[in-house]
């Protein structure tokens, strides 16, 4: 019987798949599966995948003609996973040895929803360690707890679906599907969805994934319209949000953390097209005049400085 199911999207990825999967077999053990999903890669990937399967007997491969997105490609991966627990992890990153019996041991023993682990992110040669920004360890907390407070780094601002363990019978099909209208950012609005609805959740503090920076296909590096997408993940977040007084507590959260984000895509805009960048700047004013005023006045006022004044600015069309 299959314990746990690791989730691996794969697109032209051969300079690094071979570290992922041999970080797998470091893993390893008879109830684990591990299913790539090779979503329309044009370089070697499929081939280094096929070389490891005598290493990983539970490695299945399975391949899209044509690219789907990341999203889909994840829906894909747990439509066919057999596991309870399930893990995700991209191409190319890899796992700490050890690190997933650990993890399993963990979400098992603390009887939760979910898990969350540290990470830490690979530059070249060199490690910078990021802990998840929870002081409560190994205890089961509530969700919703991890959203507040609005002005500090929260749960809600570790949107790293491959840092973690997730129980599919304890999370429903909907928790745990990505939207794949959104081609970046889809971590963003799960991770909310997941302190909204689910019953519990831990932090462990264990280092599990090594995350490449400065990947050149890496759709953190794109400049296209993709980069965008962060705008309709929280339109969607804030629409959610908005839907009940249970929930518009949180609206202040969401509110600041996009303003953030304005401010950083904008402060990066000359990496764009002239045409890109320009929609960029009317596509985030008119995103600032649809937020609830109230909210965004108190968050500007709270924030205060040059950001603030430039998101005023951009609001006023300016």
């Amino acid at each position: 019987m299959t314990a746990l199911s690791v989730i691996i999207p794969a697109k032209d990825v051969a300079p690094y798949i071979g570290d992922t999967l041999a970080s797998l077999v470091r893993n390893d053990r008879p109830d684990f599966e591990y299913i790539v999903i090779d979503d329309g890669s044009a370089d070697d990937t499929p081939n280094i995948v096929d070389d490891f399967r005598r290493r990983l007997p539970n490695l299945r491969m399975l391949q899209n003609p044509a690219p789907t997105g990341l999203s889909s490609v994840r829906n894909q991966g747990t439509a066919a996973a057999d596991g309870r627990y399930l893990v995700y992890l991209d191409g190319d990153d890899w796992f700490a040895p050890g690190y997933l019996p650990r993890a399993l041991d963990a979400i098992r023993s603390l009887d939760v929803d979910f898990i969350r682990t540290d990470h830490v992110q690979v530059y070249g040669d060199r490690r910078v360690l990021h802990e998840a920004p929870e002081a409560r360890i190994l205890r089961a907390l509530e969700p919703r707890g991890g959203i507040m407070p609005s002005n500090a780094r929260t749960m809600v601002d570790y949107p790293n679906a491959w840092s973690g363990v997730f129980d599919r019978r304890r999370l429903t099909d909907d928790l745990l599907r990505f939207d794949p209208a959104l081609l970046t950012c889809e971590d963003r609005p799960w991770t909310w969805r997941l302190h909204i609805h689910a019953a519990s959740y831990a932090r462990v503090p264990e280092i599990g994934v090594f995350y490449r920076r400065a990947v050149g296909n890496s759709l953190t590096q794109v400049t296209d319209e993709r980069q965008l997408h962060f705008l309709n993940a929280f339109r969607g977040t804030v629409e959610e949000l908005s839907l009940s007084p249970e929930t518009s507590v949180f609206l202040p959260k969401a509110i600041r953390t996009l303003c953030a984000l304005i401010c950083h895509h904008v402060d990066r805009k000359d990496r764009f097209s002239k045409e890109l960048a320009r929609d960029l700047l009317d596509r985030c004013s008119g995103m600032l005049r649809w937020l609830p005023q109230d909210l965004l006045d108190r968050t500007l006022v709270e924030m205060g400085g040059k950001r603030a004044k430039r998101l005023r600015a951009l609001r006023a069309g300016e």
